[in-house]
C-alpha cells in the first residue's frame, strides 16, 4: 500500500476501498499500530478533547457537572481534561493557557466572574468555543447552561413565608463590602448576575418584597467561603438578640456550616430555628432531621453544557444561547411552623 492510501485508512478521511482498508487495519492491529493524536491534530486541527474549568472540583456539585459532560463527551468518542480554579482568576487564566496550548477543541467553564475576562474573549477570537455553566462572565456573550437562580431561591424563601416565618435570615458568600441589603437591590436589578450566590441572595430579596417582610441587614450573614469560619458566623447569629426563626443557605458549604451551627446552638431544630438549603446531597437524608433543600440537576448541569458545545463543534453557528434548567424544592423536616 502507498503511505497516503494507509494514511487515509487509518485517519477515515477520503477514498478508500473497503478490502484495502480492510487489510490495512489488519496489519495495523497485528503491529501495535497506534495513532499520533498530536501529530494527527495538527493536519486535522482537532484533538478529540475538551477542557473542563471548574470553580471547585472538591466540591460535590462540580463532580457531578462532570460526570454529566464527561459521559456525553465520551459517547461522542472524546475525553475531558480537568482543571480547577479554585475561584482564583490567576489559576483560572493560567488553565486556560495551558489547556489552550494542549489543543482542547473547547472549554465547558465556570468562570470566576469579575469582569475581567480577556482570557475567555480570546478564545473565542481564536475560534475555540466555550459554554459557561453554573454561572456567566457577565462581559463575555456566549453560550451558557445555568439554573434559573433568582426563582430557585425565591420559590424557596416563600415557601418559609407561607409557613408564617417572617424573620429569615440568608447565609451567602461573596456579598461584598457595603450595607448587605443595597448590594441585593444592586443584584436584582442586574439582568445578567455572574455570581449564583447573588441570583439567589436576589431570589431571597424577591421573596420578603412580595411577602410584604422587612429586610433587616442584621438577618444576612456575609460569610467567608471557608466551614469553619462560616460555622462561627451563623454561631454568632443564632446567639443574637436578634435571632431569626428561619434560615436560608445559598450553596452546599454554607448549608453544611449552618446545619453545623445549629446543632452546636442548643436550639430546638426544627422547632426553634427552621433550615433550607441549597443543593440535595446524600448526606441531607441521612441526618435527622432531614434537609428540606433545592435541588438543582447538577449532573444534567454538564451534560448539557457538553451537547452544546459538541453542536458547536459540529458547525453550529446561531447566536449565544442560554439554556435555564429548573431547579426543585424538596420538603422534608428541617422546617416547620415558627414556635
Amino acid at each position: 500500500m502507498s503511505p497516503s492510501t494507509a494514511a487515509r485508512a487509518l485517519g477515515a478521511y477520503g477514498s478508500v476501498s473497503p478490502e484495502a482498508r480492510a487489510r490495512i487495519h489488519a496489519s495495523a492491529t497485528r503491529l501495535g499500530y497506534r495513532r499520533n493524536r498530536l501529530a494527527s491534530s495538527m493536519i486535522t486541527g482537532r484533538t478529540h478533547t475538551l477542557a473542563f474549568v471548574g470553580a471547585d472540583i472538591g466540591n460535590v456539585f462540580f463532580a457531578q457537572a462532570l460526570r454529566g459532560a464527561a459521559d456525553v463527551a465520551h459517547e461522542a468518542g472524546l475525553q475531558i481534561v480537568i482543571a480547577n480554579s479554585d475561584e482564583d482568576l490567576a489559576l483560572e487564566r493560567a488553565a486556560v493557557r495551558a489547556l489552550e496550548e494542549r489543543r482542547v477543541d473547547g472549554f465547558i467553564l465556570a468562570p470566576v466572574g469579575d469582569g475581567d475576562s480577556d482570557h475567555i474573549a480570546g478564545l473565542l477570537v481564536r475560534g475555540t468555543p466555550v459554554v459557561f455553566f453554573d454561572r456567566i462572565a457577565p462581559d463575555i456573550e456566549a453560550d451558557a447552561v445555568l439554573i434559573d437562580n433568582v426563582q430557585a431561591a425565591r420559590s424557596g424563601v416563600q415557601w418559609l413565608c407561607r409557613m408564617g416565618h417572617e424573620r429569615i435570615g440568608l447565609i451567602t458568600t461573596g456579598l461584598g463590602n457595603g450595607d448587605p441589603v443595597e448590594q441585593l437591590e444592586r443584584i436584582a436589578f442586574n439582568p445578567r448576575p455572574a455570581s449564583t450566590t447573588d441570583a439567589r441572595g436576589a431570589g431571597y430579596l424577591a421573596a420578603l418584597r412580595a411577602a410584604d417582610l422587612p429586610v433587616d441587614p442584621g438577618l444576612i450573614i456575609d460569610a467567608p467561603y471557608s466551614r469553619e469560619e462560616a460555622v462561627a458566623a451563623v454561631a454568632g447569629l443564632l446567639d443574637s438578640n436578634a435571632r431569626p426563626t428561619a434560615l436560608f443557605t445559598v450553596d452546599n458549604l454554607m448549608t453544611l456550616a449552618t446545619y453545623e451551627a445549629i446543632q452546636k446552638s442548643g436550639l430546638r431544630f426544627p422547632q426553634d430555628i427552621s433550615l433550607l438549603g441549597f443543593d440535595d446531597l446524600e448526606w441531607t437524608t441521612i441526618v435527622r432531621p432531614t434537609l428540606s433543600v433545592i435541588a438543582q440537576p447538577a449532573y444534567e448541569l454538564g451534560a448539557t453544557s457538553a451537547r452544546r458545545l459538541l453542536a458547536r463543534l459540529a458547525g453550529d453557528v446561531t447566536p449565544p444561547q442560554v439554556s435555564l434548567l429548573s431547579a426543585t424544592l424538596v420538603e422534608r423536616d428541617s422546617a416547620c411552623p415558627p414556635g
